[in-house]
């Protein structure tokens, strides 16, 4: 079964463009609406892997419903909208979105928005998931960002020498760390000081 996504934009005829759209590459949409308050709705009650958001909703904008939903952790946020206004990009990054795309848009440039919310969605719940570990360790958030560095520090060095993707680095370094039960730090550090390779 393919990801499960939730649309929620006002104008009818591009919410029926994204679900075909979807659809033919094989996600499943599971909710859509043209309302931002509908939209949290729908999240709560699917539990997809992405939504897509407009900006512009009655009833709670984009935005509104981004933080809402990325307060909850609850699904990867793509923001879509027809304005490219610098202080609505930030916005929209400051309220959980995790891609952000401009209409009109071509399908070229929507399956790569989705794969990148998709990712870095992951990204943040295995590093989640790696520091509850260290809830009550009183350096947890300074661990967090610790690790967060060499994360990417690692992945820099997968991509340069390795050729691959952005995804594809940090699933090896989640993979590897499963599979040696070693932290995702400390495979990233392997990784950076040269002692580990694909």
């Amino acid at each position: 079964m393919g990801r499960t996504v939730v649309i929620a934009e006002d104008e009818a005829i591009v919410r029926l463009d994204l679900r075909e759209t979807l659809e033919e590459e094989g996600y499943e949409v599971v909710g859509e609406t043209g309302r931002g308050d509908e939209a949290v709705e729908l999240v709560r009650a699917h539990q997809p892997d992405l939504v897509i958001l407009d900006i512009k909703m009655p009833g709670m904008d984009g935005l509104q419903a981004a933080h809402e939903i990325n307060r909850e952790r609850r699904s990867a946020v793509l923001i879509l909208t027809a304005f490219s206004q610098r202080d609505l990009i930030e916005q929209a990054r400051d309220a959980g979105a995790l891609a952000y795309l401009v209409k009109p848009f071509q399908k070229e440039e929507l399956l790569p928005a989705i794969e990148v919310a998709l990712g870095r969605y992951a990204e943040m719940q295995a590093l989640e998931a790696e520091n509850a570990a260290l809830s009550d360790d009183k350096r947890g958030l300074e661990h967090q960002l610790e690790t967060r560095r060499w994360v990417d520090r690692a992945k820099g060095k997968l991509m340069d020498d390795h050729g691959m993707t952005e995804a594809k680095a940090f699933g090896f370094i989640q993979q590897t760390a499963m599979n040696c039960r070693m932290t995702m730090r400390d495979v990233a550090a392997e990784i950076v000081e040269g002692r580990l390779a694909p």
